[in-house]
């Protein structure tokens, strides 16, 4: 994109604020290839930001105030005149290029738009999707995942890999997801914490598996994905997010345009997801057969916030099937190298 490249060198200094309970920290601010980059002082990613969801959040006003969610949970602050011009550029180029999910294309499919307008309800859309979730075969599934994750590494950096740090991946995945075909990966950067994607993939930040002691933490967060996903299909969620033309694009050919994965990869990086409520973790950590304390602990080291999933927890003072080997363990701590 022309209006990206004048400014893919540009950086800033800026305040960044993680959400409204933490202070501001002073960052540098640059431009990615879809992204805008934010790094603390030793030069270490803080955050991305998808560049079609950019928010400001003061018009007019300075210095001007910027945010990934329509939520303002997390923002940046911006003085420098030409950063912000260029952001602002950058935003309203990549807006005329993005597609308007419903809008009619009465080029290329003028019978099936004919047959929409005789039939049309209100309620279309949302059965539309529903009824291209159900029909959908697994391993188109799978595909859709697929590329998924290879348009989302382009932010995040390639999937962490190792033999041994595989090995216990796959460990977990037998113990915890029942289904053959799901699997579990783990990226160095771009997301909180956990994200569910189409054909069973899980994919965890590998700071679950690198700041804390046990595996019970990333084994939580695949418990919570699989909470998630038991109330919202991944596929679903896209099949509504990219609108009726999409679904009928994914029925007659079995794939989804790339403009409309990156869409739906820049959303799902930065929306905020609520945690499952206390008592259906409780009942799926009885299930996985494992404590729930160490979950609650990783949100809370007081405890104070989480005391429901410390107090009932199902393992509390009892013995339990670990997740992991000593040496898988280790294992997937090293699984993204240095």
């Amino acid at each position: 994109m022309t209006a990206l490249a004048k400014y893919e060198k540009l950086e800033s200094a800026g305040l960044w604020r993680e959400s409204p309970e933490h202070q501001r920290v002073e960052v540098y601010v640059s431009f990615g290839d879809t992204s805008l980059v934010i790094r603390d002082k030793h030069e270490e990613p803080l955050s991305h930001w998808s560049l079609p969801a950019i928010h400001r959040v003061n018009p007019g006003e300075t210095p001007a105030v910027f945010s990934p969610t329509a939520e303002m949970v997390e923002t940046l602050e911006l003085d420098d005149e030409i950063m912000v011009d260029a952001i602002e550029t950058v935003r309203q180029a990549i807006r005329r290029k993005r597609p308007h999910p419903g809008r009619l294309r009465l080029a290329v499919f003028a019978a099936i738009t004919a047959l929409i307008l005789a039939g049309i309800t209100f309620w279309l859309p949302d059965a539309l999707a529903r009824h291209t979730a159900q029909v959908v075969p697994f391993e188109t599934r799978k595909q859709i995942g697929e590329a998924a994750l290879a348009r989302m590494t382009r932010l995040t950096g390639k999937t962490c890999s190792t033999p041994e740090g595989e090995k216990a991946l796959r460990a977990i995945e037998k113990r915890l997801l029942g289904d053959p075909r799901g699997r579990i990966a783990i990226l160095r950067d771009g997301i909180a914490r956990s994200i569910s994607l189409p054909g069973g993939l899980i994919l965890l930040n590998r700071s679950l598996v690198e700041d804390y002691d046990q595996p019970e933490v990333a084994a939580s967060y695949v418990v919570i994905e699989l909470l998630r996903r038991q109330k919202e299909d991944p596929l679903l969620y896209l099949l509504k997010e990219a609108g009726v033309m999409a679904s009928l694009r994914l029925l007659t050919t079995g794939r989804f345009q790339a403009d409309t994965l990156d869409e739906y990869v820049g959303e799902i990086l930065t929306r905020q997801k609520p945690l499952p409520p206390s008592d259906q973790l409780i009942t799926a950590f009885t299930q996985a057969g494992f404590p729930s304390s160490p979950l609650a602990y990783a949100l809370d080291i007081t405890g104070e916030t989480t005391l429901p999933l410390i107090e009932a927890d199902p393992f509390r003072n009892k013995t339990y099937k670990p997740i992991l080997h000593d040496s898988d363990w280790l294992a997937l701590q090293a699984i993204c190298g240095n």
